[in-house]
């Protein structure tokens, strides 16, 4: 009796011991786990973050891209103008020395003809050409955000699919406008 009496206290002891053992490591993993969750947590948030940065970047190089393009657009303006006022200078000199014999019927002739000439240029982008801009890089930027693995692929590939699809936008827009026939 006493024999079975310690073998019951001696397994009852063993197996509390194993329990708190196991108490001990599901505590253990439990408090690993949370930390591993921090741990992605904190790297989700840098990947927002960098994605962040990306939109950034694209609207800044947006920005730039249309003060260049509207600088350009003052400095061909300002250089018609300048043309145009040359060619009117120019005319109206020549158009004096003629005008003591003809009359003043050609002074009035000059001008009409330079008007026409520079109302029948189209200035500027073409639509074609800003959605063509617009969709390469709001596509690049874009594949480079989908693309986890390889982001320059992607941002070749999305680049390459939005440049297409904002040149056939835009082409539709310059129909529409009458700056290109169908």
């Amino acid at each position: 009796m006493k024999n079975l009496f310690l073998t019951g206290a001696v397994s009852i002891l063993l197996m509390t011991s194993c329990n708190k053992d196991e108490k001990l490591q599901t505590a253990t993993s439990l408090e690993q786990q949370k930390l591993d969750y921090q741990a992605r947590q904190i790297d989700i948030e840098k990947q927002k973050l960098a994605i962040e940065k990306e939109k950034i970047n694209f609207e800044k190089q947006k920005d730039s891209i249309e003060k260049a393009a509207v600088a350009k657009e003052q400095s061909r303006q300002a250089e018609a103008n300048r043309v145009a006022r040359q060619s009117t200078t120019r005319r109206s000199s020549g158009s004096v020395a003629s005008s003591s014999s003809s009359g003043s019927s050609s002074n009035s002739n000059t001008g009409s003809a330079g008007t026409t000439s520079t109302a029948n240029q189209k200035k500027g982008w073409s639509s074609a050409a800003k959605g063509t801009v617009i969709g390469t890089v709001g596509g690049a930027a874009a594949g480079a955000i989908i693309s986890k693995k390889n982001p320059g692929l992607g941002a070749v590939i999305g680049g390459v699919a939005g440049g297409a699809t904002g040149y056939t936008i835009g082409r539709a827009e310059d129909r529409k406008s009458g700056r290109v026939q169908k």
